[in-house]
């Protein structure tokens, strides 16, 4: 228990690091830091507003170790890696309008398709060893369970979420 503890400080303190790096960085000037260095700044940005939304959530449910590791795995993203997972994130959005719209069917190749885009989202941001068929179909279910994920998905037509929901747990075995 001490070491899992000892570690999550040491995460906490690694990232508490980083930001006091950034912020001395932006207090110098903008303009002076390099493209990556504006980069590593806005990849804290979106570790921060993570932890502030469902920190305090993923670490009651899944302990501090998952949280951590969820931010270590996006602080070491890089720019080809993340801009690629925004990209499929889109593509995964479109997908699912379009197929709303179409009324197509989940369980038929357009739901095989978002749902194999889905898990190479997800590759993104969970390690190998925590994804399973179960656990994807786990936080498929969170889509149309949980408002937030639902309003996600749904914002710009509602159906989305059902659908992703629907085809992961069709072709994800």
């Amino acid at each position: 228990a001490l070491q899992s503890h000892l570690a999550a400080l040491e995460a906490r303190r690694t990232r508490l690091d980083a930001l006091i790096l950034t912020v001395k960085k932006t207090l110098k000037g903008a303009s002076m830091m390099s493209d990556l260095e504006k980069f590593e700044c806005f990849k804290q940005k979106v570790i921060r507003e993570n932890e502030e939304t469902y920190g305090a959530e993923v670490r009651a449910r899944y302990g501090n170790e998952v949280m951590d590791r969820a931010n270590a795995r996006t602080a070491q993203l890089t720019q080809e890696q993340y801009w690629a997972m925004a990209t499929l994130e889109g593509e995964i959005r479109t997908g699912l309008e379009a197929a709303v719209r179409s009324g197509a069917d989940p369980a038929g190749d357009v739901g095989l398709d978002l749902a194999l885009r889905h898990k190479a989202w997800l590759s993104h941001s969970w390690e190998e060893r925590w994804y399973s068929p179960e656990a994807h179909r786990m936080l498929a279910a969170m889509y149309t369970e949980d408002e937030r994920f639902t309003a996600y998905y749904d914002r710009a037509l509602p159906g989305c979420a059902a659908f992703l929901r629907a085809a992961i747990e069709a072709h994800i075995q």
